[in-house]
């Protein structure tokens, strides 16, 4: 059973329609990128699934049941909101400590817990002196101390710079990976989302735009992608107006590199084999997947699907 369920989720506010019928799946050990211009929706979707907010019509289900409903179940939930809920005037380990006590959760899980995510020779210390990174990784430590069966995640790398982000990174899909929890993962950064999600949704005014593995978002449907780098001392235009016809051309991401959007049906060899008749030479080619950014750029323009 999955572990956090969206069901035709509508939410309205004053008469204005913030969600319109969204629905996905989330399954244990998977983790699930929410992506989303500000103002999508993808906070208010967080809000209905940790029982903040009752929806207008739908479902948002998480370990089966609506949060709003069942509290004694939040005790399985682990949540990272923007702000981290940390006392700054307590050390991290005090902060644990009493989060711990809740849950029911050992001292010493708190100092393992804090060893693993580079803390703990900072355990002591107030947290009011920490980095923003170190806030967010004990903010993380903090909802997952007890082991929740499902996680969600609020901007997770919100305001750190690109080491700690990593850091984030390693710890959610960790996580993840080894307690087998269902995450979902609510950003803006696509990079991140890339790095970590096995799938994704992408809301455009609260509609879903898009839905599916990353890998299969990036490989897309209608014309492939075909990278060409050439060989040096090409003319790149003239080489361009031979790739023309057989589609839209553009820069690659590789130096001498141009992209041509092939059409269903046609064979990479013939177009090697025009390039390899005008005496044009090739040092590689092959099928470029769209980066998760243009994907995310085309839902944007097409519009909710």
């Amino acid at each position: 059973m999955p572990q956090i369920e969206v069901m035709d989720l509508a939410k309205v506010f004053e008469r204005r329609q913030v969600l319109d019928g969204i629905s996905f799946e989330i399954e244990g050990g998977e983790v699930f990128g929410l992506l989303g211009p500000n103002g999508a929706g993808k906070t208010t979707t967080m809000r209905l699934l940790l029982g903040l907010l009752r929806p207008t019509r739908g479902e948002a289900r998480v370990l089966g049941v609506p949060l709003a409903d069942h509290p004694d179940v939040r005790r399985r939930v682990g949540v990272l909101l923007e702000q981290s809920g940390m006392a700054d005037r307590l050390s991290a380990r005090e902060n644990l400590r009493f989060y711990a006590a809740l849950h029911g959760v050992s001292r010493e899980t708190v100092d393992d817990r804090l060893g693993r995510a580079g803390l703990i020779e900072r355990a002591d210390d107030l947290v009011g002196t920490f980095s923003t990174g170190m806030k967010r990784r004990l903010g993380l430590v903090r909802a997952t101390l007890h082991d929740p069966e499902a996680l969600l995640l609020d901007e997770p790398t919100s305001g750190l710079d690109p080491a700690a982000q990593a850091g984030i990174r390693d710890l959610i899909s960790g996580l993840a990976r080894e307690s087998g929890a269902a995450v979902l993962v609510n950003s803006h950064h696509l990079d991140e989302v890339e790095r970590i999600c096995q799938r994704v949704a992408i809301l455009d005014h609260g509609l879903l735009a898009a839905i599916g593995t990353v890998a299969g978002l990036r490989q897309g449907t209608g014309p492939r992608r075909y990278g060409v780098v050439f060989a040096g001392g090409t003319d790149l235009e003239r080489a361009r107006g031979l790739l023309a016809s057989f589609g839209p051309v553009q820069n690659g991401t590789d130096p001498g590199e141009l992209v041509v959007e092939l059409q269903p049906g046609t064979a990479p060899a013939v177009l090697l084999r025009v390039l390899f008749e005008a005496g044009i030479g090739v040092e590689e080619a092959r099928y470029r997947a769209r980066s998760l950014e243009q994907v995310y750029l085309a839902a944007m323009e097409r519009g909710a699907v």
